[in-house]
Formats: structure tokens, sequence, C-alpha cells
């Protein structure tokens, strides 16, 4: 959940809910239709012309977590090869101000790239004219800041296929119980748009596609500490249900517990996000059965490529997205090292055999 609350509310990319014709997708702030992330491409003979140029890069987070991390490892790797200097990296803790603040402490540094997520729409929109005044190039991460004009004011945007991540948590429930049986949903009961997204997504996937499965419970959870309870609820209201989805990490350490506790095994729990607990609970054969999570180490090589191409000039797509990866108690040693660009606990790999 770290990085869904420093996704902003004013968000503007949608999700299209098109015809049955049409594939279900995330789309950009103006509709545009999403571009993968290995269609950014920086050839041979513009790496040259980067490494010539001797660019510099300023990247200027929301705040700290995994991933964060793992993206400034992701674009850190990228700049070094392209020859493209990292004069520095911040952390706004959230904060419209401090982020203000980062932003003019880079300036002084002579960034030609910015690679950011703002903390608020409209003041980091104000904060970053004066970047985009004096040249600087900029690639936003998920958020669109307010009036922004795509190949005027910034490069493009890289964020997470939120549509796909849903859409991979309706599969997992749905092969894990062969198409047919009850399914209880939690949504984020709040107005945070990447998981509002993600959940309307398992949601309409879940409809769409499997007719043999029946949601027997909706119930909304704001507070990840009544994860438990809510589940407890559910089981006692709905004992005939199968599997139950879990907006996040924490939430769903909740779910688990609560079927623990009602003594089904049977139940089996999905959710988004890595996490220990889970992780080991997957890997140990218990209610934890499916995790979807996404690859912030590889949306910051995106983002640092997009940057490179910026400064030579060239033309790069508004909206890039990111995929999401299924993990499950197989493949988590590897995923969790695809996803976060370090090896799980050490535990987890104990439990899966991997030493």
């Amino acid at each position: 959940m770290k990085k869904f609350l420093a996704v902003s509310v004013c968000a503007l990319v949608l999700v299209s809910f098109a015809t049955a014709q049409q594939v279900l997708k995330t789309m950009g702030p103006q509709g545009e239709e999403p571009t993968s992330y290995d269609k950014v491409i920086v050839s041979g003979a513009d790496k040259a012309k980067i490494q010539a140029g001797h660019f510099k890069a300023a990247i200027l987070m929301h705040q700290s977590s995994d991933f964060s991390n793992a993206l400034i490892a992701g674009a850190k790797s990228v700049f070094k090869d392209l020859g493209i200097n990292v004069v520095v990296v911040t952390d706004a803790e959230m904060d419209p101000n401090k982020q203000r603040t980062d932003i003019e402490t880079a300036l002084a540094l002579k960034p030609d790239i910015i690679v950011t997520l703002v903390v608020d729409p409209v003041s980091g929109a104000v904060a970053l004219r004066k970047a985009i005044d004096q040249g600087v190039k900029i690639v936003l991460i998920s958020n669109l800041p307010n009036g922004f004009v795509h190949g005027k004011d910034y490069a493009g945007i890289v964020t997470d296929d939120l549509f796909g991540m849903g859409r991979s948590v309706a599969e997992m429930m749905g092969d894990n119980l062969k198409g047919k049986g009850n399914v209880a949903l939690l949504f984020h009961d709040a107005n945070y748009y990447v998981t509002n997204q993600r959940d309307r997504a398992v949601k309409t996937v879940l409809q769409s596609q499997y007719p043999g499965i029946k949601i027997v419970a909706e119930k909304g959870i704001s507070n990840p500490n009544d994860g438990e309870t809510i589940a407890s609820a559910i089981i006692t209201q709905n004992p005939t249900v199968n599997a139950i989805y879990a907006p996040w990490d924490t939430i769903a350490e909740g779910v688990v517990a609560a079927a623990r506790s009602a003594g089904r095994k049977d139940i089996k729990v999905f959710t988004i996000d890595l996490g220990a607990n889970n992780g080991l609970d997957l890997v140990k054969g218990g209610n934890m059965a499916g995790i979807v999570v996404d690859l912030p180490f590889t949306m910051g090589e995106t983002l640092a490529r997009m940057g490179a191409l910026s400064v030579l000039g060239t033309k790069t797509p508004p909206f890039v997205v990111v995929p999401a990866i299924k993990v499950t108690k197989d493949n988590i040693g590897e995923q969790w090292k695809r996803s976060l660009n370090r090896d799980a606990p050490q535990e987890i790999l104990n439990a899966a055999g991997k030493k």
C-alpha cells in the first residue's frame, strides 16, 4: 500500500470499459493508447549521442519504499550505461512543500532530465514550471500535473498497467477455482485512483470471463487493520465462499488470519504486492494462493530511457505501461527478484527450497 497512497487521487489515467469486441485496458489521460515499455528503445546511434552529451539527471521521488528503491536502482542502471550523471536523488516524504524545495535544490545542480512522481498535481505543476522554462526534460511517474501538455511540458508518463494487475488477479482466482465457485471481493473504500482501478478490474474480468464464478460478497475497507474483522464476517455470512480478494498485502494478512481462525484451509486468498508474511504462507501451501506485483525496477529503466531520448529531441510516447506479473509458490524467488531487484527474504527462499 505504500506506493498506492503516493499516487494522488488526481491522477488522470483512465481505464477503458469498451465493448466486448475491444480489449479492456489502462488508457492515458487524454485517452491515449498505452505503449508497452519494451517499445521505448535507445539505439546504438542514440546511445553514442547521449554519451557524448554528458547529460545530468535528477530523480525526485515522492517517498521512500521498496517500490521507490527498486525504481531508483533501475533508473540509475540505465543512466550509468548511457553516461548520464545522476546529480541528486530526493525523498519528498509525501509533502508537496518539501517536493517544491527538492525541485529547487535539483535545479541548482542544472540537470537536463528530471524523473519524478508529483505528490500533488496542482502544486507539482507550479513547482515544475521553472524546470520546464529552463529547458529541463520532465519524465513523470504515474501522475500528470495539472495543465501539462505532452511534448511541450513533459516527455511522457510511465506507470503500471493497472487494469492488467486486476485482470491477473481475476485470472489467478479463476484458474485456481477451475472456473467455478463462490468468491468475495474486498475493495478499497476510498477515492484512490490506483486501488480503485485495480479493484474494478478484478470484478470486471471475473464477471465477463468466468460465468461459473459467483461474487457472493463485496465489502469496502479503508483501514488495513480491519482486514481480519471484515473477512471473518464474510466467512461467517457466506460459508460457501471459496476465495477472497484483498486489495493489498497488509489487508491480505488479515484475511489469511481470518481463514485460519475459522479453520477454513480451503479458502484461498489473492492479493497485490509483495510481503514477507504472505509470501511465506504462499510457499508453505497456506491460504495465500496468488499474488500479483508490478515491476518498479523495469519502470525505472524505462523512465531513464524516456529521459535520455527526450534530451536528443526524439519524440517519446505520452503514456507507457509496465506489465504486472503473477507470483506463485513455484516462482516466488524469481518474481521477487524481477520486481524489486533484490532477493526474497531468506526464510521464504528456504521454505521454497531455494538457498
